[in-house]
C-alpha cells in the first residue's frame, strides 16, 4: 500500500508538472506572439485612423483642460488700465444704443411713438459713435464687433419695427402692419448675419444698411409723412427687401465728399418742406442701388 501510494504520488506529480510546463510554454509563446504582433497591429491601427473620414461640419474639439481654449481675451493687445478704460467707454456706447432701443419699445407700447422714434435716432447716433471711438482709440476687437451686431439687432431689428407698428395702429389693418414690420425684423437679421461673414467693401454697402433703414423708419415716424397708411406699409416692406438685396449703396463717407452744390438743393428743400425733401432723398437713395448695379453690369 505504501509503495502503491508513493507510486501514485509520483505519477500525479509528473502529470501536474507536465501540465504546468505546457501552460508555461503556451504562455511564453503567446507573449512572444504579442510582442511581435503589437508593432504590426499598431501600424495598421494608425493607418486605419489616418483614413477615417472627418466631417467638415464638426470642428476638432479642444480638450476641456486646455487653458488656451478657455482664456480668450476680450481686448487683444496690451491690456493696460488706460486701454481697458477706453474699451469700457466704447462698449458703454454700444450698451447705450441697446438700452435706448429697449426704451423705444416701452414708449411705443405706451403710445408715445414720436418720443420712441427720437430714441431710435439716438440709437443711430450711439451706433455710429462706438465704431468711430473704437477705431480712433485703437480698441477695436472681435468682441466689440459681435456686441455691436447684437445691439443693432435689438435696436434696429426689433425696436424699429415695433415703433413703426405702433405708429400704424388704427390707420391700416393690423395684419398688414404686422407682416410689414415682421419683414423688417427678418431682413435685419439676415442683413446683419450676411454683413458679419462677408468681405468688407470700402466704397459700397451690399444692400441698405440696417442702421440707415432704422434711421429712415424713425424719421418717418418722427416727422409724420402725410401719406396714407397703406403707402407707408408698402414703403416699409420695400425698405425691408432693400436691406437684403444685392444692390450696391454708397457709404456715408462717399456721400459727404460730394460737391457742396449737390447738398444745396436738399438744404433749400428742407427750408421749404421738410417732409417732401425727406421723401425725395430716401427715394433717390433707394433708386441709386439698382442704377449702380446696372452700371456695373454694363461695365463688365
Amino acid at each position: 500500500m505504501r509503495r502503491s501510494s508513493t507510486f501514485a504520488r509520483q505519477v500525479l506529480l509528473v502529470r501536474v508538472g507536465r501540465r504546468d510546463g505546457d501552460l508555461r510554454a503556451r504562455t511564453d509563446v503567446a507573449l512572444a506572439e504579442r510582442r511581435y504582433a503589437e508593432p504590426r497591429y499598431g501600424r495598421y491601427d494608425a493607418e486605419i485612423e489616418a483614413v477615417v473620414p472627418v466631417s467638415p461640419a464638426l470642428a476638432p474639439a479642444s480638450p476641456v483642460d486646455d487653458p488656451t481654449a478657455m482664456s480668450i481675451p476680450l481686448l487683444p493687445g496690451e491690456r493696460t488700465a488706460a486701454r481697458r478704460m477706453k474699451f469700457a467707454v466704447v462698449n458703454a456706447c454700444t450698451l447705450a444704443s441697446l438700452m435706448l432701443g429697449m426704451l423705444a419699445i416701452f414708449l411705443a407700447m405706451q403710445g408715445e411713438v414720436r418720443v420712441a422714434a427720437l430714441c431710435l435716432i439716438a440709437c443711430v447716433a450711439f451706433d455710429g459713435l462706438d465704431g468711430a471711438l473704437a477705431r480712433k482709440l485703437g480698441v477695436a476687437s472681435p468682441f466689440g464687433a459681435q456686441m455691436d451686431s447684437l445691439a443693432d439687432m435689438c435696436s434696429f431689428g426689433l425696436a424699429a419695427p415695433v415703433v413703426v407698428y405702433a405708429s400704424l395702429a388704427g390707420s391700416v389693418p393690423p395684419a398688414a402692419a404686422a407682416v410689414a414690420c415682421a419683414l423688417v425684423a427678418a431682413c435685419a437679421a439676415i442683413r446683419l448675419a450676411r454683413f458679419n461673414v462677408s468681405p468688407k467693401d470700402g466704397r459700397f454697402f451690399c444692400g441698405v444698411p440696417t442702421t440707415m433703414a432704422a434711421a429712415v423708419l424713425a424719421l418717418t415716424v418722427a416727422i409724420g409723412l402725410p401719406v396714407s397708411g397703406l403707402v407707408l406699409v408698402g414703403g416699409v416692406a420695400l425698405l425691408a427687401f432693400a436691406m437684403v438685396s444685392s444692390f450696391p449703396y454708397a457709404k456715408l463717407a462717399r456721400l459727404v465728399k460730394l460737391p457742396a452744390w449737390v447738398w444745396l438743393a436738399p438744404v433749400l428743400g428742407a427750408l421749404i418742406d421738410v417732409r417732401l425733401t425727406f421723401a425725395v432723398i430716401v427715394a433717390g437713395y433707394l433708386l441709386s442701388g439698382p442704377v449702380l448695379w446696372l452700371r456695373q453690369r454694363r461695365a463688365v
